[in-house]
């Protein structure tokens, strides 16, 4: 395999720059009182076409540098989503699963009405309006599971329904996607194709679950005492890996939620501290700041015409009331009092790299325009933006703002009681 030298300086150099932004953003942001992630996401938006444009610059211009940031990314959500569901208590996630369903549900379909609607009165055809509500159904928690950890409100009633119900939203969001474009014909076989991706992803979860728990119960344990260094650490890696994998090309799922699912399994395969303690240092100090910062690089405001900046609003009031009146209000329904109820509807609003996944789906197909595009994507870096933000304003204030090193403390179980006390 022949590799280019010059091409291998270029990265590492463009490497540096990046984790070196996130860290910078990420401590301004907790010297204004906000949560890493926010500053670590500006960061982003300055390098990207929106500003700096960083990528186009002759050094870095080489199009296998900004794969290989985009892959190192999409490391970075799918073992963020992993910690995440390392940290998941399946107890609690059982005594919420009613809320979380309700507020899931709600949380797709009150987005997809109020984005139709947006799109109607500025002159979309009703395909197209109704794609734009479709994109507005999108959920990534990434952001959310991140800013919690920052908090410290990760294992509460409000952070378990969160993940529970996001994970429910990805699913009925695919759905409704893939009944969308078998019906608008750009892409598919009608009710037979939404019919197989829904049976495919009844089986990816069965099979992933049953085969999932068998493996990590019986493997996990012999791999802990292979005589390699870090065997159990690898077989995670790979397990979450391959679960990511089949997660999107077999179950038809985000690759998230496949990671996700290997965090519960190890979890409850009993090598939640062990894994975790290994895990957290690397993912946080290399790959979580490259996919942070790497949605402020998709980001080009400069493909915004001033003449779409009304229905750029509309979508982003719609994107962001959506979510918070739709999850919001089903888990009012299931039974949370009202300020709980918000923390859930404003945890879902982020869209963040879902988001732009199913706005990709629509401009290859041709049901959204560059234009229309545009919009999508500012609406996404808007809500990810936005939502650490509401985040810190919802959540009681139970301590101050943790910083990086402490929410690794925290996350890796520390009990000490002379630790962080309530403010």
């Amino acid at each position: 395999m022949h590799i280019d030298h010059g091409e291998l300086l270029r990265f590492l150099l463009l490497f540096a720059l990046i984790i070196a932004a996130a860290k910078a953003g990420g401590w301004l942001s907790l010297r204004i009182g906000q949560p890493a992630v926010l500053g670590e996401i500006v960061a982003g938006v300055l390098l990207g076409p929106s500003l700096l444009n960083i990528l186009g610059w002759p050094l870095f211009r080489e199009e296998g540098l900004a794969t290989v940031v985009g892959h190192l990314a999409n490391l970075g959500v799918i073992f963020l989503m992993f910690i995440a569901g390392l940290e998941t208590d399946l107890g609690q996630m059982r005594r919420v699963g009613r809320v979380a369903a309700i507020a899931g549900a709600a949380g797709v379909f009150v987005p997809l009405v109020l984005g139709f609607g947006a799109a109607l009165p500025f002159g979309y055809p009703v395909q197209q309006a109704l794609f734009v509500g479709v994109v507005l159904t999108a959920t990534s928690v990434s952001i959310t599971v991140q800013t919690l950890i920052e908090l410290g409100q990760l294992e509460t009633k409000e952070g378990t329904t969160l993940l529970a119900a996001a994970v429910i939203d990805d699913v009925i969001a695919i759905i409704v996607l893939s009944v969308f474009v078998a019906l608008s014909g750009t892409g598919g076989g009608g009710a037979g194709s939404v019919a197989l991706v829904a049976l495919r992803m009844v089986l990816f979860f069965v099979l992933a679950i049953l085969a999932g728990t068998f493996l990590a119960r019986r493997g996990l344990p012999r791999a802990a005492r292979l005589p390699v260094s870090e065997g159990l650490l690898a077989s995670v890696a790979v397990g979450t890996l391959v679960l990511a994998w089949a997660a999107e090309a077999l179950g038809q799922v985000a690759a998230i939620t496949g990671a996700y699912l290997a965090g519960v399994l190890v979890a409850g395969a009993g090598f939640r501290e062990e894994v975790e303690h290994r895990m957290r240092a690397f993912t946080y100090a290399i790959l979580v700041p490259v996919f942070f910062v790497g949605i402020g690089l998709q980001t080009n405001a400069r493909l915004l015409a001033p003449g779409d900046l009304p229905f750029a609003l509309l979508v982003i009031v719609a994107a962001v009331v959506g979510k918070i009146a739709g999850s919001g209000l089903g888990a009012r329904a299931g039974g949370f009092t009202g300020p709980e109820a918000l923390r859930i509807g404003v945890g879902m609003v982020s869209r963040g790299e879902v988001g732009l996944i199913i706005a990709g789906i629509g401009i290859q197909s041709g049901l959204l325009t560059d234009r229309g595009f545009a919009v999508m994507v500012i609406m996404v870096l808007v809500t990810t933006l936005l939502t650490p933000v509401l985040l810190r304003a919802v959540f009681p204030r139970q301590r101050p703002p943790l910083t990086e090193a402490e929410a690794v403390e925290q996350v890796m179980g520390d009990d000490d009681p002379d630790g962080p006390q309530p403010a």
